[in-house]
Protein backbone atom coordinates (compact mmCIF):
# COMPACT_ATOMS: atom_id res chain seq x y z
CA UNK A 1 0.00 0.00 0.00
CA UNK A 2 1.21 3.65 -0.87
CA UNK A 3 0.29 6.75 -0.15
CA UNK A 4 -1.38 9.66 -2.30
CA UNK A 5 -1.50 13.78 -1.97
CA UNK A 6 -4.99 14.51 -3.54
CA UNK A 7 -5.37 17.84 -5.12
CA UNK A 8 -6.00 19.46 -1.54
CA UNK A 9 -3.54 17.59 -0.35
CA UNK A 10 -4.92 15.02 2.02
CA UNK A 11 -2.77 11.90 1.77
CA UNK A 12 -5.14 8.85 0.76
CA UNK A 13 -3.79 5.14 0.79
CA UNK A 14 -3.58 3.74 -2.71
CA UNK A 15 -4.95 0.10 -3.24
CA UNK A 16 -2.16 -1.92 -5.02
CA UNK A 17 -2.73 -4.99 -5.46
CA UNK A 18 0.75 -5.72 -6.17
CA UNK A 19 2.24 -4.00 -3.09
CA UNK A 20 5.13 -5.08 -1.69
CA UNK A 21 3.88 -7.75 1.13
CA UNK A 22 1.95 -9.18 -1.67
CA UNK A 23 5.68 -9.50 -3.96
CA UNK A 24 7.05 -11.14 -0.70
CA UNK A 25 4.79 -13.74 -0.46
CA UNK A 26 5.04 -14.91 -3.88
CA UNK A 27 8.24 -14.87 -3.56
CA UNK A 28 8.37 -16.77 -0.46
CA UNK A 29 5.47 -19.35 -1.92
CA UNK A 30 7.69 -19.77 -4.72
CA UNK A 31 10.77 -20.35 -2.95
CA UNK A 32 9.00 -22.99 -0.48
CA UNK A 33 8.28 -25.08 -3.33
CA UNK A 34 11.62 -24.96 -4.79
CA UNK A 35 13.38 -26.11 -1.74
CA UNK A 36 10.88 -28.41 -1.51
CA UNK A 37 12.16 -29.55 -5.18
CA UNK A 38 8.47 -29.37 -6.86
CA UNK A 39 7.92 -28.07 -9.89
CA UNK A 40 4.44 -26.47 -9.79
CA UNK A 41 2.78 -29.35 -11.51
CA UNK A 42 3.97 -31.58 -8.52
CA UNK A 43 2.70 -29.24 -5.97
CA UNK A 44 -0.88 -28.95 -7.74
CA UNK A 45 -1.23 -32.73 -7.61
CA UNK A 46 -0.23 -32.99 -3.81
CA UNK A 47 -3.19 -29.90 -3.54
CA UNK A 48 -5.27 -31.80 -5.94
CA UNK A 49 -5.57 -29.10 -7.84
CA UNK A 50 -5.13 -28.00 -11.50
CA UNK A 51 -1.43 -26.53 -12.26
CA UNK A 52 -2.51 -23.23 -13.21
CA UNK A 53 -4.01 -22.88 -9.33
CA UNK A 54 -0.25 -22.60 -8.48
CA UNK A 55 0.62 -20.49 -11.13
CA UNK A 56 -2.03 -18.06 -10.46
CA UNK A 57 -1.45 -17.18 -7.09
CA UNK A 58 2.59 -17.71 -7.77
CA UNK A 59 2.31 -15.05 -10.00
CA UNK A 60 -0.52 -12.93 -8.46
CA UNK A 61 -3.11 -13.50 -9.89
CA UNK A 62 -5.13 -15.24 -7.54
CA UNK A 63 -5.00 -14.41 -3.97
CA UNK A 64 -4.94 -17.35 -0.91
CA UNK A 65 -6.80 -17.51 2.06
CA UNK A 66 -5.38 -18.92 5.52
CA UNK A 67 -6.71 -22.13 4.76
CA UNK A 68 -5.53 -22.44 1.39
CA UNK A 69 -1.93 -21.27 2.57
CA UNK A 70 -2.05 -23.59 5.57
CA UNK A 71 -2.82 -26.30 2.60
CA UNK A 72 0.48 -25.28 0.58
CA UNK A 73 2.15 -25.35 3.93
CA UNK A 74 1.36 -28.83 4.54
CA UNK A 75 1.87 -29.95 1.13
CA UNK A 76 5.74 -28.79 0.86
CA UNK A 77 6.15 -29.68 4.78
CA UNK A 78 6.45 -26.74 6.18
CA UNK A 79 4.09 -25.30 9.70
CA UNK A 80 2.41 -22.29 9.34
CA UNK A 81 4.03 -20.56 11.99
CA UNK A 82 7.10 -21.43 9.91
CA UNK A 83 6.13 -19.75 7.30
CA UNK A 84 4.70 -16.60 9.19
CA UNK A 85 7.79 -15.98 10.45
CA UNK A 86 9.47 -16.04 7.23
CA UNK A 87 7.10 -13.69 5.81
CA UNK A 88 7.29 -11.88 8.41
CA UNK A 89 11.44 -11.45 8.16
CA UNK A 90 11.16 -11.09 4.50
CA UNK A 91 9.25 -7.67 5.63
CA UNK A 92 11.64 -6.69 7.64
Amino acid sequence: MGYKASPDNILTVEKDPYSLCQTKLQELLRKMRSEAGLRQADLAQRLGVPQSFVSKYESGERRLDMVEIRQVCLAVGVSLAEFVRRFEESLQ
